[in-house]
């Protein structure tokens, strides 16, 4: 799905068959101007959908600022021009999309900072169904990185999947059988005994699942010169701060997109010249 065609579906949810308060109080010929600003300080994402959202009902929409901006409370992120109709009924779901996606790079840029450069921070797949290319823009906005975005685009062996193949080596070894010579074949592992096996398989990636700090320093000695190391599992920027000097090359977060808390912004209208 396209970001107009989730628009879309955004703007008939919420407008069903027509936003009966503002047909009721508003005349559909008057035209106006608004802002967009921000109520804190935030990193921006989300002016494309947006923008898309006021284009969609006949209003210009024009950011100041390009995602992955600092703005910082009273600062205009989005000028507004067009029928104060179409304003007044894009105004929920593109705020919507501000205020989400926003908040995401405001919670990463967080984290990022509690990695100081030391390791990379990655997003994972726990992202809100239909809206991933969105969210894993928002984890660029914010400094962060993209893992894969599907099952399609990399080799992730997981638990489950150890179980259904038969163990580490057999997983492995029917996934180098059919991969592409260019994609890396990653193993989440729980235990140092699963590491050895999945380097001693051949990984190119082992992911160290719900390791405490001292078997993911363990661990990285194990896998040093032989496999990418990734950790997950309970990570949060006070944890990210501890572990960043382990030597890991990239701590995966889930929590970058379902903890994010959404930011505050709010839409006015130009007083009119008339009134």
């Amino acid at each position: 799905m396209t970001t107009l065609e989730l628009v879309r579906r955004a703007l008939d949810e919420d407008l069903g068959p027509g936003d009966v308060t503002t047909s009721a109080c508003v005349d559909p010929t008057l035209r106006g101007t608004g802002r967009i600003l921000a109520k804190q300080a935030l990193v921006l994402s989300g002016t494309v959908p947006a923008a898309l959202a006021f284009n969609e009902l006949g209003v210009r929409a024009t950011a100041h600022l390009p995602d992955g901006s600092r703005v910082q409370p009273g600062q205009v992120v989005m000028a507004l021009e067009g029928p104060l109709a179409g304003i007044l009924q894009a105004e929920r779901v593109a705020l919507n999309f501000l205020m989400r996606l926003s908040g995401i790079a405001t919670h990463t840029a967080s984290v990022v900072e509690a990695a100081q450069g030391r390791v990379r921070v990655v997003c994972t797949r726990k992202t809100t169904p239909l809206h991933r290319s969105l969210e894993k823009a928002a984890v660029r906005h914010g400094g962060g990185h993209n893992h894969r975005h599907g099952l399609y685009d990399g080799v992730l062996i997981k638990d489950n999947h150890l179980v259904a193949a038969g163990g580490v080596k057999a997983a492995v070894a029917r996934a180098r059988a059919v991969a592409h010579h260019l994609i890396k074949i990653e193993v989440e592992v729980e235990t140092l005994e699963q590491l050895r096996e999945a380097l001693e398989a051949g990984a190119d990636v082992v992911l160290l699942d719900n390791m405490s700090d001292a078997q993911l320093a363990r661990a990285v000695t194990l896998a040093a010169g032989r496999a990418l190391t990734e950790a997950s599992g309970n990570m949060d920027a006070a944890r990210i701060a501890r572990i960043r000097d382990l030597g890991l090359d990239m701590i995966s977060v889930g929590g970058l997109v379902h903890q994010a808390r959404w930011v505050d912004l709010s839409l006015k209208l130009d007083p009119r010249p008339d009134a």
